[in-house]
């Protein structure tokens, strides 16, 4: 696992979230150059991950990306993966210039109401079997 941290960026994600997990899809999809992989937060390697960068996993309402030994979330998060998507994706890297307590302002509303507006699975979801070596 520590090669993959090395050689990956990975994205720590809500598997139980139903956004969470059509977020993963959409990133997979425009991850042409296979920069990313994934590991559910409640997963054993997510919390392993997490109590090794001092991530608090009792609120369970950010992606965090970890690049190189720093860990992004929330805003910070979801522009550093834009940036390293393919198509015009990259672009939505400008509004770090926003301040962040802006960004996050708006990604928390999101976050507090996802599962009320985009649903909620009872396990986290399983990786077919062309998409298991994205996940950790």
């Amino acid at each position: 696992m520590l090669q993959q941290l090395k050689t990956h960026k990975i994205i720590l994600f809500d598997g139980v979230c139903n956004l969470c997990n059509n977020s993963v899809n959409f990133v997979i999809k425009r991850d042409k150059n296979n920069v990313f992989k994934f590991a559910a937060l409640q997963s054993e390697v997510g919390l392993k991950l997490a109590s090794q960068l001092n991530i608090d996993t009792s609120n369970l309402d950010s992606i965090i990306l970890i690049d190189n030994g720093k860990h992004y979330k929330k805003s910070n998060a979801a522009l550093f993966i834009a940036k390293h998507l393919s198509g015009f994706w990259p672009l939505l890297f400008g509004f770090i210039i926003l301040p962040k307590f802006t960004r996050d302002s708006v990604y928390d509303y999101v976050a507090k109401n996802r599962y009320n507006w985009f649903g909620k699975k009872d396990e986290c979801m399983l990786p077919t079997a062309e998409l298991k070596s994205k996940f950790l």
